[in-house]
């Protein structure tokens, strides 16, 4: 793995360029324009993938072409920061055809979530640049709050201090290691390639949507038995959203996630109205009984 200091990203400011490409499902110019119209007002620039709009079945355009929106993404010195456009699917198709050299060459921040978990898990894995779970831009629940939560974060430094609920409490605990996760069906589907990082001495985060209860079970399971959950030292479970009944979730995460360490549930990140952003690949505290996240800064803003 090619180790990248964290501190080579890059805050944002005003006057910045962000970069919009869609490595998975298709999109309309409708569908975008609010949120670019919100990026706007917050005084950025768009510079919009050249495949942006196409649309191959469930696919914005073939392969070789959203793998060059990515590629151009990352090699464009005017742009520092890449959102994604949507999830859907797609992305996993390009992991074996990513050059990561220019990603570790020219790191940048990159958001986006659910189908994009691949994504990000597979740079941080091969680069060791962190990447940020957080909203993308077709998502209409929440957006204008999302997205100016993300813009906020990411231009003042990337450390976050939250307060958490009791209520959502699973398993008291204390833990610190590395934040890692995203949508569980995903991460799900890179468990035996190269693409997925270690979980050991990790921070977990998962969600997932409309997913009935013994797909999340045996998902869960095949995890489980496969030892990727083994060393784990805390889980934090983000919105379930048309997952069904929220207690039967909770009884699914502790029967297969037996570890003796903090568990939570109910974050807000991932598929519902609220989308906080969350960094990937960096230090964290984990405090079920400080009731507290904590994650270190790491953004640049010289």
């Amino acid at each position: 793995m090619r180790e990248t200091a964290e501190s080579a990203l890059k805050g944002l400011k005003q006057g910045d360029t962000i970069g919009i490409i869609a490595p998975a499902g298709p999109v309309t110019h409708d569908e975008i324009q609010p949120a670019i119209d919100i990026l706007q007002q917050k005084g950025f620039r768009i510079q919009e993938g050249v495949h942006l709009y196409d649309r191959q079945g469930y696919l914005a355009g073939n392969d070789h072409d959203r793998l060059n929106d990515l590629h151009r993404a990352f090699e464009d010195s005017s742009i520092k920061a890449v959102i994604c456009a949507r999830g859907g699917y797609g992305t996993p198709r390009l992991l074996d055809k990513i050059d990561f050299d220019i990603i570790a060459q020219n790191p940048k921040l990159l958001i986006g979530f659910s189908d994009i978990t691949a994504l990000l898990l597979a740079v941080n894995r091969k680069t060791g640049i962190p990447v940020w779970h957080g909203p993308m831009l077709r998502n209409p629940d929440g957006r204008e709050k999302n997205i100016e939560g993300l813009i906020r974060l990411l231009s003042s430094g990337g450390k976050i201090a939250l307060s958490l609920e009791e209520k959502n409490v699973l398993k008291k605990g204390k833990a610190r290691g590395k934040l890692l996760g995203g949508n569980l069906t995903l991460i799900s589907s890179l468990a035996g390639t190269p693409f997925l990082p270690e979980f050991k001495d990790s921070i977990l985060f998962i969600e997932d949507t409309a997913e009935h209860l013994y797909r999340i079970d045996r998902t869960l399971t095949q995890l489980r038995l496969a030892g990727i959950l083994k060393g784990v030292r805390g889980i934090l479970a983000g919105d379930f959203k048309n997952c069904g009944d929220a207690d039967e979730i909770n009884k699914l995460l502790l029967e297969n996630l037996e570890g003796d360490y903090p568990m939570y549930s109910g974050f807000p990140a991932g598929h519902g109205t609220d989308n906080y952003p969350l960094p990937f690949g960096v230090e964290a505290e984990f405090d079920t009984e400080a009731l507290a996240l904590r994650v270190d800064a790491f953004i640049d803003q010289d």
